[in-house]
């Protein structure tokens, strides 16, 4: 169970693994299936990136990215990957170490803002989450999410405990709505992200575009 005391819980965790990458070092792979939909060139956010692996292929792929994350046992590692990876200097991403309820979030800069299992708060925060991903992207800019259903508390594969900080189809829409929607998809997959998310797993996939 999560203790309530997110930062500690998380960061205690990235710690516990040592060396180890609690998620794995691979890009998530609904991310990686949107590659040609990126730029080199483009900037991109990823929120709440953990140790680093989705910001790190972003970087990979030439896009200029910010990677935040709370959690500085999360960081360290994530900039042990950048370098291990090659990345350095304007190649490598910009790595905030922050809050993201309480960082200075900018307005209309990204092209592309990516949230790859970020649901680590409950439905008051993440209003102000989603409220913020939005103003952070420029008009035409693209939103990349996945997370699980409320059904993944069948499967126990990993994700909160908590029901209601999962994601459905009208939550998304809802909070989306002044997007075009280009993907919105419900789907059970296997997936293999480290030891923390192994095995089937109930998803769901938002491709969107800011108006």
């Amino acid at each position: 169970m999560q203790s309530d005391n997110p930062f500690h819980f998380w960061n205690s965790r990235f710690a516990a693994a040592g060396e180890d990458f609690v998620f794995g070092t691979e890009p998530n792979a609904f991310l990686a299936a949107q590659a040609l939909r990126l730029a080199p060139g483009q900037r991109a956010l990823a929120v709440a990136d953990g140790e680093g692996r989705n910001g790190v292929w972003l970087a990979e792929q030439g896009l200029r990215v910010d990677t935040v994350e709370f959690a500085p046992a999360a960081v360290a590692k994530a900039r042990r990957l950048a370098a291990a990876r090659g990345l350095a200097g304007d190649a490598a991403p910009n790595f905030i170490e922050a809050d993201l309820l309480a960082w200075d979030w900018p307005t209309a800069t990204y092209d592309v803002v990516v949230a790859i299992f970020i649901q680590f708060v409950g439905p008051a925060e993440r209003a102000l989450l989603f409220a913020r991903m939005s103003a952070a992207l420029k008009p035409g800019g693209l939103l990349l999410i996945q997370g699980y259903t409320p059904r993944q508390l069948d499967y126990n594969t990993g994700g909160p405990s908590q029901v209601e900080n999962l994601y459905t189809r009208a939550l998304l829409e809802d909070a989306f709505a002044g997007f075009d929607i280009e993907l919105l998809a419900e789907y059970d997959s296997e997936i293999e992200e480290g030891p923390a998310h192994k095995g089937m797993s109930a998803l769901i996939d938002l491709v969107a575009v800011k108006r």
